[in-house]
């Protein structure tokens, strides 16, 4: 009944998975065209690697990863960021999510691909875990501060690589609003006196972002606190706890939840 075939990038494919996103998600008003192919097209680190379900010839579920580098225990290796899922509702409870998900994966390590990284909210956590054969490496805390700056990363072996070029693309969201101060850049939050802290370094001067005038600032992730006076917010108090997932499609050492440091624009959050 279903066919599935690996993501295509043609103009009328974007259109169809954007507006599939958007039927799913009508809250989110970010799956535009122009955000996919900012998303699928445009990742110096490569395009997208997914499956689609069709009935009929008409696109009926969806699954993305796109590519990331990462240091993984020292090594630069190349990896998958589980993003985008959504299933029409008249075809929900025909296991295509996981379906599309392992062809996804297959395509993946077939491509060189050697682990999948991915933030579950505590409804999809459970599915990942027992069904696609995903680890739990923590939960994500959220720190509220009046301060951009953040424990040293320097002494985590595992931990996202972004370059100058991957930089320059990620900060170019175009569903995003972006600003920065000297080595700090930020993303608009829903609460106009807050902002999320995205990314700090030496590389911050040569982006083309307009001057923040943050008040206080929301950082998001694991092993890159805040410094300084801050208020951690219970998981119980967040909107949507976050955990952080993993699976290898090696079999290289899964990274520890002491290991690893993931940051805000480790993920598509903002």
């Amino acid at each position: 009944m279903y066919e599935f075939r690996p993501i295509e990038l043609g103009n009328t494919n974007i259109i169809e998975m954007a507006n599939l996103l958007s039927e799913v998600f009508p809250e989110t008003k970010k799956f535009t065209s122009e955000f996919l192919n900012w998303q699928y097209v445009d990742n110096p680190h490569g395009k997208v690697v997914g499956f689609n379900a069709y009935v009929d010839g008409d696109l009926v579920a969806h699954y993305a990863t796109i590519p990331v580098l990462w240091k993984i225990h020292g090594e630069l290796k190349k990896g998958l960021l589980s993003l985008n899922t959504a299933t029409h509702k008249n075809h929900r409870g025909k296991k295509l999510f996981t379906q599309l998900a392992e062809k996804s994966y297959k395509l993946g390590k077939d491509l060189g691909y050697e682990f999948v990284i991915g933030v579950a909210n505590a409804n999809s956590s459970p599915g990942f875990i027992k069904k696609l054969d995903f680890k739990l490496i923590c939960p994500l805390d959220a720190y509220l501060s009046i301060s951009s700056n953040q424990q040293e990363l320097q002494e985590f072996n595992s931990i996202s690589a972004w370059d100058a070029e991957s930089l320059f693309w990620r900060f170019q969201n175009p569903e995003a609003s972006y600003s920065k101060t000297k080595n700090s850049v930020f993303s608009k939050t829903h609460i106009p006196i807050v902002k999320s802290i995205m990314y700090r370094g030496k590389a911050v001067s040569a982006l083309a972002l307009r001057p923040s005038k943050s008040i206080l600032k929301l950082h998001i992730g694991h092993n890159c606190k805040p410094t300084g006076l801050s208020l951690k917010i219970p998981r119980k108090r967040q909107p949507s706890p976050l955990n952080l997932i993993y699976r290898a499609l090696n079999d290289h050492k899964i990274p520890s939840n002491e290991e690893i440091c993931f940051r805000l624009m480790d993920f598509d959050a903002y």
